[in-house]
């Protein structure tokens, strides 16, 4: 009750406690200053291990030069949706520059990766259709599935013969989309894309990548694992997002043209959002450069995530399959993880504690995110950390 009146919102109070009592609950916390290799967290500063600026751009200063030019040219706000008058000049170059950057006819920007894809699953499938999906996928591709209304089924983690099963089942449905992360964002390992597509071409099926997490880091020109195995033209829609490796914000999808210009008129989170602002998009025009001329950034990235996997290993911790920059030490229970967290944080370093939902019961883990800004001797600092844990 509150001042004699029902309160509808009283149970609130009871599931914030369930949560408490399971080791769930999540407290807020402010960040001051950029993200770089240290972060300042609650006033205390702390090496940073908790961010997915996996090549350094966020604080970088061509990037802040490129975003203050678009504020002074173009403004600040967009004020409207593309589609009615906020697609900015910015924009427009920036689409521009991602279709050429991933070899495909075009790009779409969306205000973030979540949004794109929120938005172009339901635009692609709808009820009289069928969902093939990792079970470790991130959970906007989740939502994705949800918001279309098509049919899900879901595969175990990597699992390409069950995915075959579950296509062959559902050979009856009018359209066929099958969804995967490249990198799993928790686990940091890397879809059996090869499998897939070959499984997508045998049945007949759109196949659609979210690279998140690689674009940027993996493949020669650092276009993603899709470039890496070669699948330019066996990969329907890619996803990817300008928030981690670009430094910026905001989310993109690429492909042939006509699927841009449909997703343009039917995916809802593109339609009905207000276009970034101009400095975002300029900022990842900038960042883009820099993945192109700049390519040690993520080669060393990777030579030094192989170093310390190895050196995880060797100390006794479990780190799953990952074969990338996002490193998972799998401690299992949720109250044990966030108390090796805390004792981190005690002694000085950001390692996030992951928990249920986003990840399944029993693997909850502490995620190790490695930047470029990462030296060999501040990864050097956190391993002697870890040691005295064992």
């Amino acid at each position: 009750m509150t001042d004699g009146l029902y309160d509808p919102l009283a149970w609130i109070n009871n599931a914030l406690e369930e949560l408490e009592r399971g080791g769930l609950r999540r407290v807020l916390a402010v960040r001051a200053g950029a993200q770089t290799s240290r972060v300042v967290l609650g006033r205390r500063e702390l090496v940073n291990f908790g961010s997915n600026d996996y090549l350094g751009l966020a604080a970088d200063e061509r990037l802040i030069a490129a975003a203050r030019a678009a504020s002074e040219r173009e403004g600040w706000g967009s004020g409207a949706s593309p589609l009615v008058s906020g697609r900015g000049e910015s924009q427009a170059e920036l689409e521009r520059r991602l279709a050429e950057f991933e070899g495909v006819e075009a790009a779409l920007v969306f205000a973030s990766g979540f949004a794109a894809n929120a938005g172009v699953i339901p635009a692609l499938v709808e009820e009289p259709d069928a969902i093939f999906g990792d079970a470790k996928n991130h959970a906007s591709l989740i939502d994705g599935c949800r918001l279309s209304k098509a049919a899900r089924f879901i595969y175990s983690h990597g699992e390409c013969d069950e995915l075959e099963s579950l296509l062959k089942r559902g050979s009856g449905y009018r359209r066929r989309l099958i969804v995967t992360d490249s990198v799993f964002s928790m686990d940091g390992d890397l879809a059996p894309l090869a499998a897939i597509a070959q499984l997508a071409e045998k049945y007949n099926a759109m196949l659609m990548v979210d690279e998140a997490h690689a674009t940027g880091v993996f493949g020669k020109n650092g276009c993603g694992v899709v470039e890496q195995e070669g699948l330019h033209d066996r990969v329907h829609v890619r996803v990817g997002t300008l928030s981690k490796a670009f430094g910026t914000g905001g989310g993109f999808v690429c492909g042939r043209r006509s699927l841009v210009d449909w997703l343009a008129n039917r995916a809802r989170t593109y339609v009905f959002s207000t276009a970034q602002p101009a400095a975002t998009h300029a900022a990842a025009i900038a960042a883009l450069g820099i993945v192109r001329d700049e390519p040690f950034r993520r080669r060393e990235l990777l030579e030094r995530a192989a170093g310390f996997r190895l050196r995880l290993r060797e100390q006794g911790w479990i780190v799953g399959r990952s074969e990338s920059q996002i490193v998972p030490i799998v401690i299992g229970e949720p109250a044990r993880t966030m108390r090796l967290a805390e004792e981190l944080r005690e002694a000085g370093f950001f390692v996030p504690g992951i928990r249920p939902p986003s990840v399944p019961e029993g693997e909850s883990l502490l995620r190790v995110s490695l930047c470029y800004h990462h030296t060999p001797e501040i990864m050097g600092t956190l391993l002697e950390r870890l040691a005295a844990f064992r």
